[in-house]
């Protein structure tokens, strides 16, 4: 094997056991609790890469070279990706029960957001796990996503792929996620 063939398969491993641990870290606290988490993906992007601690650029080296996400933009990129799932069915019946579309509640019917493929987000009491909640949270991010990304057409590998593209490039570029997308190619 080539060393950057090596390389390759150390970079999968270290993100899947990386990703595992920052998804167990984040589920078990606040919703701006990501500091230990970037903690430990900016360690292993300095492994990765060979950087050292005090070294500029890892945010650029974390975005543009490895393609990883921040912490709050890899949550979010998890509940896309989970939204997808629930739009198509291909989800658990209990988190598809809290994915209501606008365009099925009656008064709501006649609004721009109907047609745009936007889903109802339940009011919530408790400003701390209220908007932690799957029936919350979810809907939030799915809406909170370009319409192009919302198409039901999109197939799950162009969505995908345009997601990540989305989070990473997000406040950067005036495009929508699919330019971007067909820039980089």
């Amino acid at each position: 094997m080539t060393s950057c063939r090596i390389s390759r398969i150390v970079t999968c491993i270290t993100l899947h056991y990386i990703t595992l641990y920052i998804t167990q870290l984040v589920s078990s606290c606040k919703a701006g609790g990501y500091s230990a988490g970037q903690r430990v993906l900016n360690a292993a992007a300095r492994i990765v890469s060979g950087t050292r601690k005090y070294d500029h650029g890892l945010t650029d080296l974390m975005h543009n070279e490895l393609h990883w996400l921040d912490v709050p933009d890899r949550v979010k990129y998890k509940l896309g990706m989970l939204m997808y799932r629930c739009q198509h069915n291909r989800a658990p019946r209990y988190l598809m029960d809290h994915c209501s579309p606008v365009s099925d509640v009656v008064f709501r019917q006649r609004l721009r957001s109907a047609s745009s493929h936007q889903l109802s987000v339940p009011r919530h009491r408790l400003s701390t796990y209220g908007r932690r909640a799957f029936s919350v949270a979810g809907p939030t991010v799915w809406n909170s996503l370009p319409d192009d990304l919302r198409d039901p057409e999109c197939s799950a590998d162009i969505y995908r792929q345009s997601l990540k593209t989305f989070f990473c490039f997000q406040g950067i570029s005036v495009f929508s996620a699919l330019e971007v997308l067909t820039l980089m190619r």
